[in-house]
């Protein structure tokens, strides 16, 4: 017999079908967010290392990025289906609707926090690595000479210490906006995680 107050029932049995679907949201938005920011940010580093493959290695940071967010949902996730209490014989349910509304709210709330900073990172990191390889090249392609006019003179030294020095504040401004969208995802992770912890179960 599950316990009534003020004629609606604490903990139901469809309670914890809200808690599944917060476990299931979190874990598939926070998914989609990863493969959207890879997604972007590797058709960006691919093109990039055709023009300057020295860089790749160096622009690997938005995949690192955008691969953690999938962490993130992963362990709300496991947070949240660890908390869905079993029904008990002869008790009933334990699991409140209360407990099913809070997983949801978190679940949902990291989930789509990923979401966001996976479609942020993605962007930028496109654009940005594409950028980088422009600067650090000066615009020539893998297919032309040193120089474009077909005169491989060794280039001028100073004007590619000067380009390398752009390059590399640009490179510097990516990496911060790269920081602060991962930041979005760690926020909703920070109230996911608070919210999961607010349970009141049925005795």
């Amino acid at each position: 017999m599950t316990e009534v107050i003020v004629g609606s029932e604490v903990c139901p049995s469809w309670a914890p079908a809200f808690g599944y679907m917060g476990a299931s949201a979190c874990m598939v938005l926070a998914s989609w967010g990863s493969a959207w920011g890879t997604w972007r940010a590797g058709l960006g580093i691919c093109q990039m290392g055709v023009d300057h493959p020295k860089g790749i290695i160096k622009n690997i940071v938005p995949i690192v990025m955008a691969g953690v967010l999938g962490i993130y949902g992963l362990i709300v996730a496991v947070i949240i289906t660890q908390a869905i209490s079993a029904p008990l014989e002869g008790t009933g349910n334990t699991y409140s609707a209360f407990n099913g509304y809070t997983h949801l709210a978190a679940g949902l709330c990291c989930g789509l926090s990923c979401l966001a900073a996976g479609g942020t990172i993605g962007v930028l990191g496109e654009v940005g690595v594409k950028g980088f390889g422009i600067k650090a090249e000066r615009g020539r392609k893998f297919f032309w000479s040193e120089s474009p006019d077909g005169d491989d003179d060794g280039g001028d030294v100073m004007s590619g210490s000067s380009d390398a020095e752009s390059a590399n504040k640009l490179y510097v401004g990516m990496l911060i906006m790269l920081i602060f969208s991962e930041a979005l995802a760690l926020y909703g992770l920070i109230v996911a995680l608070i919210l999961s912890q607010r349970l009141y179960s049925c005795s």
